[in-house]
């Protein structure tokens, strides 16, 4: 069937409007409906749907990528245990979280939360290394920021020694952050602390930390580094083109990189319904330059991952949020 990428697309087409069945996909699409722990707004588990949805708005022609869609990306269908298991866990958590991190006497929900993320990592893992035999290139798309371990874990075992690029407002060094083990702002904690052939931390857009996190990075030498918003503006300010900045950001990187995008990286602006937005940030272009720099630079991106994208809470409200990561998720799957 002759499919037209400057056509609107067709009702019940697959992301972006392709065609692409599974098999004729060389880009698969991991959805994980999950935000039990998010600690401030919450919704990121709607945000795959969200981005589908928007996803037909896209034109299909990139000015720096170019036609994508000619390698064939297929988004595989949500799947409802783990946005089961998601509500679940987060009813048990919101009175945890609301009154500041679990307390004595509150193990046992504490627990209930940590192995219900444990499944999570579980079926991640499993999804991904199944995807990754078959030959597949995959992105996943959260849910909040906790959802990408187990997909890393693959990745790192299947390659020996990656690094991650992690474009995010905060650091995620929290150890079992209020109490769960697997918060979404422990994840870069877990992923140092527990899979070895992550060889190469790289934060960009950081504004947001806290003394333990800064410790914590200090800890793993050189094998963690930290681009602060604030010193990269400040750079700016006196001078320094930001293509320099983007050029030492990517230099600091091994030759496989794991893309690890938590949308609030950017300007709240483009993301102002995301769990925990902050002042300062990346704007849309200067993020998919330093993507098209890593491009350039000829290091392999083995996957990546897009999280915290929040949809507006409000039907009446226009779907902004949805919109940005949409167009995200297409310029990193011209990364793969």
């Amino acid at each position: 069937m002759h499919f037209d990428p400057d056509a609107a697309a067709r009702p019940g087409s697959g992301i972006f409007g392709l065609p692409h069945l599974f098999d004729d996909a060389e880009i698969v699409l991991l959805p994980v409906p999950f935000d039990a722990t998010t600690s401030y707004g919450n919704g990121t588990a709607r945000g795959p749907e969200a981005i589908f949805a928007a996803s037909s708005q896209v034109d299909l022609f990139h000015r720096r990528f170019g036609k994508i869609y000619e390698h064939g990306i297929h988004m595989l269908r949500p799947d409802e245990r783990i946005a089961r298991l998601s509500a679940e866990a987060r009813e048990i958590a919101v009175p945890i979280i609301e009154k500041g991190g679990a307390e004595p006497g509150d193990e046992q929900d504490v627990a209930r939360v940590n192995m219900a993320s444990e499944e999570m990592n579980v079926f991640v893992y499993k999804q991904a290394a199944s995807l990754l035999s078959a030959g597949k290139k995959i992105g996943l798309i959260g849910g909040d920021h906790s959802t990408p371990f187990g997909m890393i874990k693959a990745l790192a075992e299947m390659h020996k020694d990656i690094g991650i690029l992690q474009l995010d407002a905060h650091m995620d060094l929290r150890d079992a952050f209020e109490g769960f083990q697997w918060s979404h702002a422990s994840i870069m904690h877990n992923v140092l602390s527990r899979i070895p052939g992550v060889s190469r931390l790289v934060q960009v857009g950081i504004r947001d930390f806290g003394l333990g996190e800064v410790e914590c990075a200090r800890a793993h030498g050189s094998r963690c580094a930290a681009f602060y918003d604030e010193a990269m503006f400040e750079e700016r300010a006196a001078g320094t083109p930001f293509d320099g900045l983007c050029q030492r950001i990517v230099d600091a990187l091994p030759e496989k990189v794991h893309v690890s995008f938590d949308i609030d990286g950017l300007c709240p602006a483009y993301c102002p319904h995301t769990g925990t937005p902050v002042p300062g940030g990346l704007s849309f272009n200067e993020a998919t330059y330093l993507l098209w720099k890593l491009k350039q630079s000829g290091r392999r991106v083995v996957g990546f991952d897009l999280v915290e994208v929040c949809p507006s809470p409000s039907a009446a409200e226009p779907e902004w949020d949805a919109n940005v990561g949409a167009r995200m998720l297409y310029t990193m799957c011209g990364l793969l």
